[in-house]
């Protein structure tokens, strides 16, 4: 299977933070605050990040926060496993989406030999 890699950010992202700039530049900040707030290292942030998009269903959020995890550090495997963790809270085929969520930015299906 070819890697999927984006090298841009999604159009509609771009343009609101063009459009908004000071709101988004609060939105921004709001973010870093709560980052800020606890002893989270920056790989656990990321994966908890991660853990909330796919748990709230934001299939672009989900892709971010994959990118944003891969920049903190975080392993492949470490980001597939977060997908795992959904199949007892959010069940078998809300897994399977979260799991195809974080393969559309990793570029490769999960099957192991």
């Amino acid at each position: 299977m070819k890697k999927k890699t984006r090298t841009a950010l999604p159009a509609p992202f771009t343009a609101i933070r063009r459009r908004y700039p000071e709101l988004c530049a609060a939105y921004d900040a709001l973010g870093e605050q709560a980052r800020r707030a606890g002893p989270l290292d920056a790989k656990t942030h990321a994966l908890v990040k991660l853990g909330l998009a796919l748990g709230a269903r934001l299939e672009g959020a989900s892709h971010a926060h994959v990118r944003r995890a891969l920049e903190a550090g975080c392993t492949p495997d470490e980001v597939r496993h977060v997908a795992l963790l959904a199949v007892t809270t959010l069940g078998f085929p809300a897994m399977m989406t979260a799991l195809g969520w974080v393969e559309d930015v990793l570029g490769r299906p999960v099957a192991k030999s």
